[in-house]
């Protein structure tokens, strides 16, 4: 728990922007006052819902990416505290934990160069340390019986998400991956490409499913990964959206039919949502509707564990869109 620095009333009360008349999401959701007995307190409270933040980009650089992506968890924030309190967002089942500290891998990896192969091993072993850290708050958030909304950070933290919960369940789980890339890449070294590779190998992941895969983006090895594996299935967005051979809500079925058995997480990469912010922005995606509707469905499921929404880069100017459209998912997923 070392990493795990605490949300709290002075961070809240300089985020929150309260207006007479109105009651805002951030004055009713719960906090821990303290670190200790961290299982006991959060298996005893009334909460439905542990909300962390891992802002970090490190499994970015090291898988050549923009960074960006560890400023997410403070946009968020900024717009979740203030969003209406009411029946529907339901702040009163709602824990905001806090999140886990990283900023020294964040400075470790700022003075290394994206160029140099040595430096991209030397990152690529910094994001094993925080996998152990994810891993480790995951398994402590699923154990307690509550369901976890994670936001990233790079989409290297799937891996410790999956571990993490396998972990706390004792057995495999199944994920639903809504992404422009199926992140199953050969096992080089950890990165936020090869997250669920690496989950699967180490038998953490079984049924995977791969949501709306770009084919400009996906290589005839991965596809060949792909098809080889029992247990894993995709589709891509040609198929559901240009060509229109698939419907979006029959896709969304036969996901669900492939994961729903077991307890399963939902992973919601940014990359995978038109003109999103993100590490590998894109102009061709799915839209902010397409994503809710997607987070809702899957969310209905007894089944669904956790949500991950990672992979969102927000500058100074885009921090309002990136919040929003998070906040959105989040409370789409409380929702159901």
């Amino acid at each position: 728990m070392d990493k795990l620095v605490l949300f709290n009333n002075t961070t809240r009360n300089k985020l929150l922007n309260k207006r007479s008349g109105e009651s805002k999401f951030g004055e009713h959701i719960k906090m821990l006052a303290s670190i200790s007995n961290i299982y006991e307190q959060l298996k005893s409270l009334d909460v439905t819902h542990i909300i962390i933040g891992f802002p970090e980009d490190v499994g970015v650089f090291a898988n050549l990416g923009k960074l960006g992506a560890s400023r997410a968890w403070e946009a968020t924030l900024k717009v979740l505290l203030n969003i209406q309190s009411n029946t529907f967002t339901k702040a009163n089942t709602v824990l905001i934990l806090g999140h886990l500290d990283f900023s020294d891998e964040l400075l470790e990896v700022s003075k290394l160069n994206q160029n140099k192969k040595s430096d991209i091993k030397k990152a690529r072993k910094i994001v094993e340390r925080i996998d152990n850290s994810v891993a480790h708050i995951m398994q402590l958030i699923v154990s307690t019986g509550k369901k976890a909304i994670v936001i990233g950070g790079g989409h290297n933290n799937a891996y410790g998400n999956i571990k993490g919960t396998s972990l706390a369940l004792n057995k495999p789980i199944n994920v639903v991956n809504f992404d422009a890339h199926s992140d199953f890449r050969p096992e080089e070294g950890r990165h936020s490409g090869n997250g669920f590779s690496y989950a699967f190998a180490e038998g953490f992941l079984k049924n995977y499913f791969v949501f709306g895969l770009h084919e400009n983006y996906t290589s005839d090895a991965i596809f060949t990964s792909l098809n080889k594996a029992k247990t894993i299935d995709y589709n891509t967005f040609e198929d559901i959206e240009i060509r229109m051979k698939f419907n979006f809500n029959d896709e969304m079925q036969r996901a669900s039919n492939h994961v729903h058995k077991k307890p399963f997480g939902i992973e919601i990469d940014c990359d995978a949502i038109e003109n999103m912010p993100s590490s590998a922005m894109t102009p061709s995606g799915f839209s902010v509707n397409k994503t809710r509707q997607f987070v809702s469905f899957f969310a209905n499921h007894k089944n669904a564990t956790y949500l991950h929404i990672c992979e969102a880069a927000p500058k100074k100017k885009t921090a309002n869109q990136v919040g929003k459209l998070i906040t959105y998912l989040i409370t789409d997923f409380i929702k159901a």
